[in-house]
């Protein structure tokens, strides 16, 4: 019961970050298994397991706030959906600690340039270009090999790169579930045995439904800029600790 409550709130804790933030729920809870020794594949897995449940509740509470563009969701989508196959496939079949060493480089460099626009002075929002499909493709791979990396990679970069925060926020966390489940399909599918992990998937679930719409409600009232330096150095942090683990 007590290993059921400390997943619970990892599960809690992680979503509230992501649902508020747009990123870090795979990012987190990945770290907190990998530390205690649970494997790569097997905690990519069940972090995406349950992440069907959470992205469903938060992509709904979205959707119902109005914090999301139809443009971003439709070029985020199928490049996103194919980058998270491939990803899973790759990181069943062997995993590249190389591609998690330079993902992790390049989102503290991106967590820098979000932290820095908190003292700049805030621009009217750029349009979303072309290059959001390519982003949602290296999101989604990046995600399934990572264990988390969709919010953070996807997110970050749309905000480093001046877009509205409410909308790209709301809008990656929306497509984050089609991306979820079309990876959890590829790792169900390649691996067989989820019995033993059982109480990990359950509690991550059980926090990250119960944090899903106070996220959202939240992310329509933090200030931009306050928003901005939390997310800066929350990426900074989260992929240092990353970078020190694989070090």
């Amino acid at each position: 019961m007590i290993q059921l409550l400390i997943f619970i709130v990892v599960g809690f804790a992680a979503e509230m970050i992501d649902g508020t933030m747009g990123m870090a729920y795979g990012v987190s809870s990945n770290t907190f298994l990998r530390s205690v020794g649970v494997s790569s594949v097997v905690s990519s897995a069940c972090v995406h397991i349950a992440e069907l449940f959470t992205t469903l509740v938060s992509g709904i509470s979205h959707i119902r706030l109005k914090n999301v563009s139809k443009d971003l969701f439709y070029r985020l989508l199928i490049p996103g959906i194919i980058g998270g196959v491939i990803g899973a496939y790759f990181l069943v079949s062997f995993e590249n600690r190389t591609l998690d060493i330079l993902i992790d480089v390049y989102l503290i460099i991106m967590g820098v340039v979000i932290f820095s626009k908190m003292f700049q002075k805030q621009k009217e929002p750029r349009e979303y270009g072309a290059y959001a499909s390519a982003l949602g493709f290296a999101g989604g791979f990046s995600d399934a090999m990572g264990g988390g990396g969709w919010g953070p990679v996807v997110t970050s970069t749309l905000l480093a790169s001046g877009h509205d925060t409410r909308k790209t926020i709301g809008t990656v966390n929306t497509v984050e579930f089609f991306v979820t489940m079309a990876e959890t399909t590829t790792f169900v599918a390649m691996i067989h045995d989820f019995q033993s992990y059982a109480m990990i998937i359950i509690g991550l679930i059980i926090g990250g439904v119960i944090a899903a719409p106070i996220g959202a409600i939240l992310c329509k009232k933090i200030p931009v800029r306050a928003m901005l330096g939390i997310i800066g150095v929350l990426v900074i942090f989260l992929n240092a600790v990353k970078l020190f683990q694989h070090l």
